[in-house]
Formats: structure tokens, sequence, C-alpha cells
């Protein structure tokens, strides 16, 4: 997950400083806030003397028809407009070499994306637009994990709260890009802070059942509809590698890829041997949905293989949701 560092969130230094400092530790991105404000130009003009890092620029305004020549000049290589301003007609520009992208507030559904499917990125803001120091608003963890779903070739940027542990949340989802201003400006360096953003968890405020996939959108079978073709059908649909086993709500193991194969592999020379409840793993590493992301990362520390994904229960053993791992894998490559 690229970090795109506020710009305008160090109110002690000048913008030269600033930049001056975040190029030297490498950060991915520039993010620039445009509160219908045509004299960040300047500032962004400022900027590409300074670095060849890329600017994130985001605009509110009412009129947003008034940036296109700037923009086309600028060659800002992230632009996103703000939803809720928007004219009902209004149409994005295609400026070559500049990707363009959508953004939304909290309260605003992701459906309103559908009219511009044609853009890059989505950004959602997890904050109120323009304050500084916001706590990142769990509802749009939802969000997060039903843009994803429902445009999976599309970016998603997010703006607002962003401190080490929502970090890791969001690359865990598989956000691209993250705003992060306060958080970084704050630490006691730039440096340490795109340590903890990209690396690191430090402190813990935000229960797994917040960002977790429910169990209505996780593969499970019923025990009860256990045959080899369901097994196979739940854990091709599911994408994940494996489905959970249900009794009713309560987790009685799972089934993975894994499962499959060595179940196979047991019978080979006369599979009409083969029973299903073979292949169950009835002791699945789990977590309970109420722990933190320290509870989660410690578990995951203290086990003896490598985690892919893992069933989410309550106290009662009733599965809640599943956790996958590909994502933050991948996003530490």
């Amino acid at each position: 997950m690229k970090i795109s560092a506020s710009v305008y969130s160090d109110k002690s230094r000048s913008l030269a400083e600033v930049i001056q400092d975040l190029d030297a530790h490498q950060v991915d991105l520039y993010h620039v806030d445009c509160n219908d404000n045509l004299s960040v130009f300047n500032d962004i003009e400022t900027i590409k003397k300074l670095s060849n890092i890329p600017v994130d620029l985001h605009i509110i305004s009412e009129e947003p028809q008034k940036y296109f020549s700037y923009l086309e000049v600028a060659k800002v290589e992230f632009v996103a407009f703000q939803y809720e301003q928007l004219p009902s007609d209004f149409k994005f520009p295609k400026i070559k070499g500049t990707k363009m992208g959508l953004a939304i507030t909290t309260p605003t559904n992701i459906d309103v994306f559908d009219k511009y499917q044609e853009l890059d990125f989505i950004l959602i803001m997890a904050t109120i637009p323009g304050q500084s120091g916001g706590v990142f608003d769990a509802l749009n963890f939802k969000k997060i994990r039903q843009f994803r779903k429902r445009y999976p070739q599309k970016s998603i940027h997010v703006d607002g709260g962003v401190n080490a542990e929502v970090s890791f949340i969001l690359r865990n989802m598989g956000v691209n890009a993250s705003v992060s201003g306060s958080y970084l400006f704050n630490e006691k360096s730039i440096g340490n802070a795109l340590m903890n953003l990209t690396k690191r968890n430090i402190s813990s405020h935000y229960k797994i059942e917040d960002f977790m996939v429910p169990i209505s959108e996780a593969p499970s079978i019923d025990i009860s509809d256990l045959n080899f073709e369901s097994v196979l059908k739940t854990i091709e649909k599911g994408d994940v590698g494996f489905c959970m086993i249900l009794n009713n709500k309560k987790l009685e193991g799972i089934i993975s890829n894994a499962d499959v194969r060595k179940t196979l592999l047991k019978n080979i020379n006369d599979l009409s041997q083969m029973k299903m409840e073979d292949m169950i793993n009835r002791n699945p590493l789990t977590c309970n949905k109420s722990k933190t992301v320290i509870d989660l990362l410690e578990s995951i520390k203290h086990a003896n293989f490598t985690v892919m994904y893992l069933p989410i229960v309550d106290e009662n053993n009733n599965a809640e949701g599943m956790l996958t791992f590909t994502n933050l894998i991948k996003g530490e490559l």
C-alpha cells in the first residue's frame, strides 16, 4: 500500500522544507487538498520543482470545470473530485498521464460510483474532509470491502485517521493508497512514522468484527449439506482456498484445498471409501471477533504454520466471519 503524505498537515515548516524531508524519506505520494482554491497550483509547481514523487490532488469545489485548464498544465498524476459538491451533469476530464478518481464521504454510498465507472479509483474519506487529526470511522471498513468486491479492478484510496493500526487493517483489506497527515508529522520523525505505517502495529483500538468479512459473505456449508460437490463449489466460489463447515451457526471446522488433496491421496486407490467427515479439520486456528489487532497479530505470530486465512467466532464458537491475509502478504512484497 502506498503512503500519500498530506503536505499541508505540517504547520510548523515551509512547504519546501516539508517536501525535502518527505523526498529524503521516499514517501510514495504527495497529497494536496484543494478546498476550492486555485492557488494550490502554485504549491504544486513548487513540489514538482523539488521532487519527482507523484502528486495526489483532492479537489472540493462546486465549480470543478474551472480546474481543467490548470490540471492540463500541472500534469498531476492523481486527481479526485469530491462527489458531494459535483454538479449533476459533471463530466470528468480526460488528461493524458492523469488518473481520475471520485472522493466520497462516510455517509455516501459506494453506489454513486456506478455512474463513473470510467474512473481509475475511489477516494474514501474516513473523517470529515479538511479536518486534520480526525478518528477513522469504522463504518468505512465495510465500504472498502463492498467496493473491492464490486469493482475488483479499481484502486481504493483512503483519507483520514490513518495511524499505524488502521494502516495494517487497510493493507490487509487490499487498499492501494492511504493518506496520512497528522500522524505522519506528529511522530518523532517522518521516518519513524513511515516505518510504523508500513511495517509495524503500535496500538489497538479496533476489534476484528470491525473489519472482518461477515459470515454472510464468507464461504461456508452447513454440515447437513456436506458432500464432495458442495465443498468444491463453495471453495471455488469463495476464492480464498477454504470453506467453513457449520452446524447451524456453530463452527464444526474447515475444509481447505490441502484437506481435499490429502483425503484424495489417502483414498486414491478406492475413492468410494472416501468419507467427507475425514476432510474436516476440526481444530483450526480461530480468533474471537472481540479481539483487537494486537491480539490477532499475537495469535498469528505464535502459530506453527503460515496463516493464510482465519475463521472468526464468538464466545460460543458460532461462526461470525473470516479474515484472509493474501492482500497483506502481497502488499509487503
